[in-house]
């Protein structure tokens, strides 16, 4: 039923080979998508009547089925294949939603900003490393990875409750699209922190990428104006009886960009969200969101409860206390440099609090990052286990987090170091107003 390789890599065997080209069906890999969706829609129904968020749920009941917990799941890297069309179609239907406009204000905070909160946390773990006696490589790794949030869990939450088009909600998505970018550079990057490669090959990497980028970017630009409006006007005219064929298409030029981005190097996640972005600019955009809503939700819970399945419940428990510490200590430090970044961009203290709250958690691409740095030997031993326990810790504790978000508003209201919400409004567009100005 299974073959081990030489390195230790498990295979599952699921059909017998034939001499004639039969349909072969995956059964291990079909009774475990309907185990997934089962417990996650049944960890959504509870904390949902728990009024809790369903994402808590979602991940909670991945852990609970996965190798840490019960192993109900056989093919995990199957089931991981599948659930990363959540992520594609989550920022899929957030282009779509985006602002172009927006972007362009929210654009110098989104890049610059975000750079720099990558650069503050590489510097600040590096010197730690080198305070505490441990490499400098080890030091730089961490605060890169320490500096990607969670596109996929801030994204469900924002659009949850409706705060995609707010200012904060804005800036916060312009930050976390500059940090997906970023990933590609980031993997440039660990070769020449395991000593794999030399800087000056680095840094060739690092540019090929940010080439490769431009190149890709203004190839969607051209098409968004040229090819865009009149495919989907064809597409509305050929869907008049039914939308069936409007949805596949939409579909499929999500995927094609996809596809097309990661082909190139940079991530399939980058392409899901510019195909939205192209598509947001026609009259087409609101139709096009309605018919993906139900393929995004689904994915998305499964993209979640996949992610929860890299839990491990028994290592979470037997040091849940260093856990704990390290989640704190990574929320804390997170909110406060994405904060300051923020406010230097003169927006409202407001504001600035609440985009590094939702900034506080640790991504799911960080899960990718930790992998490729332990076979580079980059990190290695209890560092890679602290760093994977803090991750998924810092995961399924991010919609608690959110949770108390209105709280720590009202409680900085109280103590005069926000603004009042009633006020709140009317000074966001005056923030908008002030840095669109700024950016002429």
């Amino acid at each position: 039923m299974t073959l081990i390789d030489k390195k230790n890599n498990v295979f599952v065997m699921s059909n017998k080979k034939s001499k004639y080209p039969i349909l072969q069906v995956d059964l291990r890999l079909i009774s475990d998508l309907v185990v997934i969706i089962v417990f996650a829609a049944i960890g959504g129904i509870v904390f949902s009547c728990l009024g809790q968020p369903v994402i808590v749920g979602y991940l909670l009941a991945g852990s609970i089925i996965g190798p840490g917990g019960l192993k109900f799941i056989s093919e995990m890297v199957q089931v991981e294949t599948v659930a990363q069309f959540g992520v594609v179609f989550l920022l899929f239907a957030l282009g779509l939603e985006f602002s172009m406009t927006k972007l362009k204000v929210v654009g110098p905070v989104a890049i610059l900003g975000g750079l720099l909160q990558i650069v503050l946390l590489m510097f600040l773990c590096g010197v730690t490393a080198l305070l505490c006696g441990a490499r400098l490589s080890e030091g730089i790794f961490v605060g890169a990875f320490l500096s990607m949030s969670s596109t996929a869990v801030v994204v469900k939450f924002l659009v949850e409750r409706n705060s995609t088009s707010s200012l904060h909600g804005q800036v916060t998505i312009g930050i976390l699209i500059f940090q997906d970018c970023v990933v590609g550079l980031l993997f440039a990057l660990l070769p020449v922190l395991g000593g794999n490669s030399g800087l000056l090959q680095g840094i060739i990497s690092m540019g090929k990428l940010l080439l490769i980028l431009s190149i890709y970017l203004t190839v969607a630009s051209l098409l968004t104006w040229s090819f865009v409006p009149r495919f989907l006007k064809l597409m509305i005219q050929l869907s008049s009886q039914t939308n069936e064929l409007y949805q596949l298409a939409a579909v499929a030029f999500c995927l094609l960009s996809a596809w097309c981005s990661d082909k190139l190097g940079l991530s399939l996640e980058l392409g899901s969200f510019v195909a939205g972005v192209m598509l947001s600019t026609t009259d087409f955009a609101q139709h096009t969101l309605e018919q993906v809503e139900p393929i995004r939700n689904l994915f998305a819970a499964l993209f979640l409860s996949s992610i929860g399945m890299l839990i491990n419940v028994h290592f979470l428990w037997n040091h849940v206390d260093i856990l704990l510490a390290s989640v704190i200590l990574v929320i804390v430090i997170k909110t406060a440099i994405a904060a300051i970044v923020v406010k230097a961009f003169r927006y409202n203290m407001r504001i600035s609090f609440h985009v590094g709250v939702l900034l506080a958690q640790i991504g799911e691409f960080a899960f990718v990052l930790l992998s490729r740095a332990s076979n580079l030997h980059v990190i290695e031993g209890k560092m890679y286990l602290l760093l994977l326990g803090t991750t998924a810790l810092s995961l399924v504790t991010t919609p608690l987090l959110f949770k108390l978000i209105p709280s720590a508003m009202n409680l900085g209201v109280i103590l005069r170091w926000f603004p009042s919400e009633n006020s709140s409004p009317n000074e966001e567009k005056a923030s908008m107003i002030e840095v669109g100005n700024r950016t002429k």
